[in-house]
C-alpha cells in the first residue's frame, strides 16, 4: 500500500506541474479569443468557444485538486513512518493515490486522442452471432465487461436497449456512455469478439462470436447533419421482440445503413434517437472513406463489421486475451472480463 502511494505521488510531482502549466496557458488563450472576437455575431461559434473554455477550466481545477491530494498523501505517509496516524488516515491516503493515478492515466490517454469525434460520448451496440445459446451468453458477458469498465472509471454505462434470449443471454443490447472521450476510448472495440473454448468437457474447441459497433454520442452540440426525408424509410425491427415497446427502425436507402431504437418512452423519442444514431454512423463512415459529404459515401465500400476481427478471448486449454489489431496479449482473461480493459484501450489509441 505504501509503495503504491509513493509511486502515485512521484507521478503527480513529475507530471502535474507541466500539465497544469499547459492547461493554464490554453485557458488564457481561450479567454483572449473571447475578448478579441465578437461572438454575438456567431452564436454557434460562441457556444463552441465557451464549451471549450469550460472544459479547460474543469481540467485545471482537477489538476489543482490532484496536486493537493498528492501532497496530502505524501504528508500522511511521512507521518505514518513515525506512527503518529491511524490506519484509517493511511487508507484515506491510499484511496487518494488511486484517484491521482486514475486521473493521470485518463489525462495521458485523452491527450493522445486526435480524432474528430474522439471527445464525444459513445453508444456501444452488441449483437450476438449465430449458433445457438453460447454466442448469446457471450454477448451478455461483453455487455457486462463494458459496464464494469465504465464503473471502474467512475462513470455509468446506461443500458438503453436489451433484447434477452431464452438462454439467459442476449440477442442484442445497446449501452450508452455519456462522458467525454468515451468514443475515443472505445473506438478500438469495433468488430467481432470471439470467445474460444470447449463446452461440457469436450476436447473440441469452439468459437462463439459477438459483434461490437461503436457510434459517437454527441454530448454538448447536436449533430447538424441534414438528411433528405426521401432517403429514409421506416423498416421492420432489426430484432423481433415480445411486448409493446415502441420500436423504431430507420434505414438510409442510399447506403443501406439501418439503426433501431426502443429504449425511449414513445415513438417520437425513439425516432429522434434512431435518427441521431443514423447521422452519427453516416458521419463516421464518410470520414472513414475520406469523402467530403454523406452523399459521396460508396455503399459497396462500407466495412462489414462482421468481417473485421478485433479480439480473441481464449478460455481453454489456457486463458489468454489476444488483440488482433494491436498484437497485444494478456494472460488474465477473468480480469479483462471484469472490466480491466485499459491496457487494450491504450494500445489501440497508441496505434492510431
Amino acid at each position: 500500500m505504501k509503495k503504491k502511494i509513493e509511486d502515485a505521488v512521484i507521478r503527480a510531482e513529475m507530471l502535474a506541474p507541466s500539465a497544469l502549466e499547459l492547461e493554464e496557458a490554453r485557458r488564457i488563450k481561450q479567454e483572449e479569443m473571447i475578448r478579441e472576437s465578437n461572438l454575438w455575431d456567431d452564436p454557434a461559434k460562441s457556444d463552441k468557444v465557451l464549451v471549450k473554455l469550460a472544459d479547460i477550466a474543469k481540467v485545471v481545477d482537477t489538476l489543482k485538486d490532484l496536486t493537493y491530494k498528492a501532497e496530502e498523501a505524501k504528508l500522511i505517509t511521512e507521518l505514518a513512518e513515525n506512527n503518529v496516524i491511524d490506519y484509517g488516515l493511511f487508507k484515506q491516503a491510499y484511496n487518494a493515490s488511486l484517484d491521482v493515478g486514475k486521473f493521470l492515466d485518463q489525462y495521458k490517454m485523452s491527450k493522445l486522442l486526435k480524432g474528430l469525434y474522439d471527445v464525444e460520448g459513445a453508444c456501444v451496440i452488441i449483437n450476438a452471432g449465430s449458433g445457438g445459446i453460447y454466442p448469446e451468453i457471450w454477448a451478455d458477458k461483453l455487455l457486462s465487461m463494458y459496464g464494469k469498465w465504465a464503473k471502474k472509471q467512475g462513470y455509468i454505462g446506461r443500458v438503453v436497449e436489451k433484447y434477452p434470449s431464452k438462454s439467459g443471454g442476449i440477442k442484442s443490447a445497446t449501452i450508452e456512455f455519456e462522458f467525454e472521450c468515451a468514443y475515443g476510448y472505445l473506438l478500438g472495440e469495433k468488430g467481432v469478439h470471439y470467445m474460444i473454448g470447449s463446452q461440457n468437457g469436450s476436447v473440441l474447441h469452439e468459437a462463439f462470436a459477438a459483434c461490437v459497433d461503436v457510434v459517437p454520442l454527441f454530448l454538448k452540440t447536436a449533430c447538424d447533419l441534414e438528411i433528405d426525408d426521401g432517403d429514409l424509410v421506416v423498416s421492420p425491427p432489426l430484432i423481433e421482440q415480445s411486448g409493446t415497446k415502441p420500436t423504431i427502425c430507420i434505414q438510409h436507402i442510399p447506403t443501406g445503413i439501418q439503426v433501431q431504437s426502443s429504449g425511449e418512452r414513445n415513438h417520437f423519442a425513439n425516432k429522434i434517437k434512431a435518427l441521431n444514431r443514423l447521422k452519427a454512423k453516416l458521419l463516421v463512415i464518410a470520414r472513414e472513406q475520406e469523402v467530403s459529404s454523406v452523399s459521396s459515401i460508396k455503399r459497396d465500400a462500407i466495412v462489414d463489421l462482421w468481417q473485421k476481427e478485433t479480439r480473441r478471448y481464449v478460455s481453454h486449454p489456457y486463458k489468454l486475451v489476444q488483440d488482433v489489431k494491436t498484437g497485444i496479449q494478456l494472460p488474465d482473461l477473468n480480469s479483462i472480463l471484469d472490466g480491466n480493459i485499459e491496457p487494450l484501450i491504450e494500445a489501440h489509441i497508441n496505434i492510431r
